[in-house]
């Protein structure tokens, strides 16, 4: 399984966007400008992110973009999920609905699904909140 750019700057937008809270809405080229993302690629994700309600935000003078919630709930898994599609290491359990040919007779089925919720379970108990504070014992997450 490899993360996108989608999904690291995805994070990396969040990020910013929770450590600057007192700033209200946020402009675009500001975030790109902080984070060294072109603007146009940006655009995308925050599309992504707007829509999903992860964030909110105003057209015109003062517009920009923030955060919807407070930092603490949001979990890394689901920004992930919400930008890359799935976290499943392979395919045959990135869909539910995808039925493999062989599931029955698979001998690595039960491995990768094993595999499959160990990064779930670990990106789910990571929370935005967590990353914004990397002094704090624990928190030495590397995104």
């Amino acid at each position: 399984m490899m993360i996108s750019t989608k999904g690291r700057y995805a994070l990396r937008v969040m990020i910013d966007l929770a450590e600057h809270p007192s700033e209200g809405f946020i402009p675009l080229k500001a975030i790109a400008e902080r984070q060294g993302i072109s603007v146009k690629y940006l655009e995308s994700i925050i599309k992504i992110l707007t829509q999903e309600g992860y964030l909110s935000g105003l057209r015109g003078k003062g517009g920009g973009y923030k955060l919807t919630r407070s930092p603490d709930q949001y979990r890394i898994g689901d920004i992930l999920r919400l930008t890359e599609g799935s976290l499943a290491p392979v395919s045959c359990l990135s869909k539910p609905t995808m039925e493999c040919e062989q599931a029955a007779d698979c001998r690595t089925l039960s491995m990768w699904k094993g595999l499959y919720d160990r990064i779930t379970d670990y990106l789910d108990n990571i929370y935005l909140s967590d990353l914004i504070h990397p002094d704090i014992p624990g928190n030495d997450f590397v995104i």
